[in-house]
């Protein structure tokens, strides 16, 4: 299955992206939070981030989705800064101290092919909702160099259908992370009450786009949805109400990560309930919900509690 991207560049599509992407950078409303900031002019908002991108770093990673990793690795692309600013993140210093490097559009091009050439699998993009026009800006240039595989959406789901829209045949693969159901949580954790709404709309404009997981016949990922979902302490996630909204809206042939990775970092260390790890009861609930909504494609990476 060749990469979406391709036919987008050769009838214009892409071009179009571009340019009304940058045109939303002007007075920016690319995300939820409306900053209306010229970023353009360097202008920064609550993503502190201006004209170019910043890249944390980059390189093969087998720590992903068994469908992304295969046998050489998925090229990831950690952008700096994020528009959710979750108090617990585990890329803190990258997220909220902004650590890394502008890069201009031919950079992240080169950065594109050379994890290419490297074998990787995907190119996947790491806290992009941002960074959409920097991403859509690179996108000629690597693929006049080569660039064939697929592109992978890593993002927290705080997304404007609209903007997901200029991604419509560009992106190949969506992997968003469903954080929070309940509105009260998403705001003490981000301040994002609209988050849980954002989130459902964004869910479906991805699948629309997509629709399933489809792999090759080397089980690698070419296509579609993959959701992720983070288990948080006491239920704070609404591991629940969230599985149910996939299986009833996504449907039952969802491809899902149940992760059990949460820790406490940043400003979450010593915090009641989200101060602590979860256990293995909280976890392997969230396994049985799953598997009691008929939800089957579960990812079967070997859980960290295995080792504690």
């Amino acid at each position: 299955m060749p990469a979406a991207y391709l036919e987008t560049y050769q009838n214009g599509r892409l071009q179009r992206s571009i340019e009304r992407s940058l045109r939303w950078m002007a007075k920016c409303t690319l995300c939820p939070r409306f900053c209306r900031v010229n970023r353009i002019e360097g202008e920064l908002g609550f993503c502190r981030t201006g004209r170019l991108a910043v890249v944390a770093s980059f390189g093969p990673h087998f720590g992903e989705e068994s469908p992304l990793v295969g046998s050489n690795g998925s090229g990831t692309i950690f952008f700096s800064h994020c528009n959710l600013l979750c108090i617990f993140c585990q890329n803190y210093e990258i997220s909220h101290g902004g650590e890394g490097v502008p890069v201009t559009p031919g950079q992240l091009a080169n950065i594109m092919v050379d994890l290419q050439n490297k074998g990787c699998h995907n190119i996947n993009f790491v806290t992009p909702s941002h960074v959409i026009p920097q991403i859509l800006e690179a996108l000629p240039e690597a693929i006049e160099k080569g660039l064939r595989v697929p592109l992978v959406y890593n993002c927290g789901g705080y997304d404007r259908v609209t903007a997901l829209r200029l991604l419509d045949g560009i992106v190949d693969i969506y992997m968003p992370d469903f954080k929070f159901w309940d509105s009260q949580v998403a705001d003490r954790m981000c301040g994002t009450p609209d988050y849980p709404e954002r989130a459902r709309k964004a869910f479906r404009e991805m699948h629309r786009q997509v629709g399933d997981l489809q792999m090759d016949s080397k089980g690698i990922a070419a296509r579609g949805l993959l959701v992720r979902h983070l288990v948080m302490p006491e239920g704070l996630a609404g591991t629940s109400a969230v599985l149910e909204f996939l299986a009833n809206e996504m449907g039952k042939n969802t491809y899902i990560n149940i992760m059990d990775q949460y820790r406490p970092c940043g400003d979450a260390i010593g915090k009641p309930h989200i101060g602590r790890r979860i256990t293995h009861n909280e976890y392997v609930e969230a396994m049985q919900m799953a598997q009691g909504l008929g939800l089957t494609r579960l990812d079967k990476r070997l859980r960290s509690w295995l080792f504690l």
